[in-house]
């Protein structure tokens, strides 16, 4: 059998006779002990054994006690140490105080019993190791959450790929009418829920960078009521497709706010999106905006009001937790992750403002109140221009992209738009290619085997310089990819599943 685990204790004293008495004690009760009679010996013993706990007379010939206690606590090598100090001038209330602010985690007077000794010594290191392996427990509860992050971003990347093969193949199938009813319902059905995973991919990485604080808002002065007519044009499609009817009552006059319209759009969107999904058919939503209060309390209201399935009173404390349900059936026919209320609370608080819930309970709606301060008066922004409908010049592009379903539907797509395209499959042929025919347009996935997309985009800046343009196109979303993609000398980002309106008013724009 293993010989069973002896704790180290350092037993620090100049009197020699007290050292014997104590050491003889504790090899008694089971330990190992190491001796020393000055402060230099003992720091130098504790850095080179690291014992599991020092035993510090406090009055000692070089240093005090008190000075060698905080010394063991300033290094990163000993701080985990346990300090008990002994005493038999220093007993004072003023003492003991002073000795557990330098350090100890405990205070004996001299002398002392053996029984009192050894219960004492017990209790410190009972402390220490429960201590110890809180430590140890957290730095794997970090290392766990580390790895899960890499996970989500690596998984986010490779459902993006087939997400994004399947969102152009049925951007090119739109272009081409159908006089067949289940056709056309069949195709409306796969671009629903193909936004709708998406829209699960995203959410499930944002909550995940919102937790870590690693999500930062682009603000700028905008009207609150551009984002919720883009938001209510893209929801009442589903709502009307689910039989409810979408009311919305918006003033006349701009509701100015200080905020990222990207995110103030995944606010409204996943609310209203949670209102269609927890009412049934025949039901009703109502969206209600305005400015409440008056100078610096003045607040854009925003209440987003359903008929549907209710929240019971005892979930409304938790219900903006990460993964709370309101639906409780066991089928959860409802879907969803339980994320998007907690995404939705934590982007609304990143802009300065609050959410709340309230509902009269199972079956009778229930309503979501978000409220942002208003932006200081400043003279209107100037309007974004508007990009120009139709299709962009003809161009040569080059698609470098391995996933071969992504390849063929984003070439097929360009095409159709009268594109000139060349495709390559990984990133040496891609830069071979694009040094051979010399595209006005690079599109580069970045995850390619071989080179990826960022020494492409390096070497293609280094070898040809300004004269192409390079578009990122990848699975990988953050801002800090974002950053790191337009160092590489990219012009600009894009999130697959890429849209094919977004990609052709991109393609306008350049």
């Amino acid at each position: 059998m293993a010989e069973p685990f002896k704790a180290t204790i350092l037993n620090v004293n100049d009197d020699s006779a007290s050292r014997y008495v104590a050491s003889r004690i504790l090899e008694m009760g089971g330990y190992r002990v190491i001796e020393a009679s000055t402060g230099q010996e003992a720091l130098k013993l504790a850095a080179q054994h690291r014992p599991d706990l020092v035993i510090l007379d406090v009055q000692l010939p070089d240093i005090l006690g008190y000075e060698v206690a905080s010394r063991l606590r300033a290094s990163p090598d000993t701080a985990s140490i346990s300090v008990l100090h002994t005493s038999a001038t220093f007993v004072t209330p003023d003492k003991r105080v002073q000795g557990l602010d330098a350090g100890a985690d405990g205070y004996l007077t001299q002398p002392f019993e053996p029984a009192e000794l050894i219960a004492t010594v017990r209790s410190l290191l009972r402390l220490r190791h429960a201590e110890r392996e809180l430590r140890v427990r957290a730095d794997q509860l970090t290392a766990a959450d580390r790895r899960k992050d890499e996970f989500l971003a690596m998984l986010a990347h490779e459902l993006r790929n087939p997400l994004a093969a399947i969102m152009t193949a049925i951007g090119i199938l739109e272009r081409k009418p159908t006089d067949d009813v289940k056709e056309a319902r069949m195709r409306a059905i796969i671009q629903r829920q193909t936004h709708h995973l998406a829209r699960l991919v995203d959410d499930l990485l944002d909550v995940s960078r919102i937790t870590r604080g690693k999500v930062e808002l682009r603000r700028e002065r905008m009207d609150t009521l551009s984002v919720l007519q883009q938001v209510l044009s893209l929801i009442r499609p589903t709502a009307e497709g689910r039989g409810l009817s979408l009311e919305s009552h918006l003033p006349g006059t701009p509701l100015w706010v200080e905020g990222d319209s990207t995110r103030l759009e995944q606010i409204f969107m996943n609310l209203l999106d949670n209102a269609a999904k927890y009412t049934d058919a025949g039901g009703h939503i109502t969206v209600h905006a305005s400015q409440e209060g008056v100078d610096g309390s003045a607040q854009v209201v925003v209440r987003i009001r359903d008929t549907g399935i209710g929240i019971p009173s005892h979930k409304l404390p938790d219900i903006f937790e990460l993964f709370a349900q309101a639906d409780e059936s066991l089928e959860r026919s409802r879907g969803g992750l339980g994320i998007g209320l907690t995404l939705v609370r934590n982007l609304v608080e990143l802009h300065g403002g609050t959410i709340g819930a309230t509902s009269d309970g199972p079956g009778q709606g229930s309503e979501f109140v978000v409220k942002l301060p208003v932006a200081p008066h400043l003279s209107p922004p100037f309007g974004k221009p508007q990009p120009p409908t139709g299709h962009s010049l003809h161009r040569r592009i080059l698609l470098v992209e391995d996933n071969s379903d992504a390849r063929q539907a984003l070439k097929d797509l360009l095409e159709l738009w009268g594109h000139r395209v060349q495709v390559a499959q990984d990133g040496m042929e891609g830069l071979a290619l694009a040094l051979e025919v010399r595209p006005d347009l690079a599109l580069v996935d970045i995850g390619l085997p071989g080179l990826d997309g960022y020494r492409v985009a390096k070497e293609l800046r280094a070898r040809v310089g300004r004269n192409i343009r390079l578009v990122a196109i990848t699975g990988y979303g953050g801002p800090e990819d974002r950053s790191r993609a337009l160092q590489a000398g990219f012009d600009h980002h894009m999130v697959k599943p890429v849209k094919p309106d977004e990609l052709n008013r991109l393609l306008m724009d350049l």
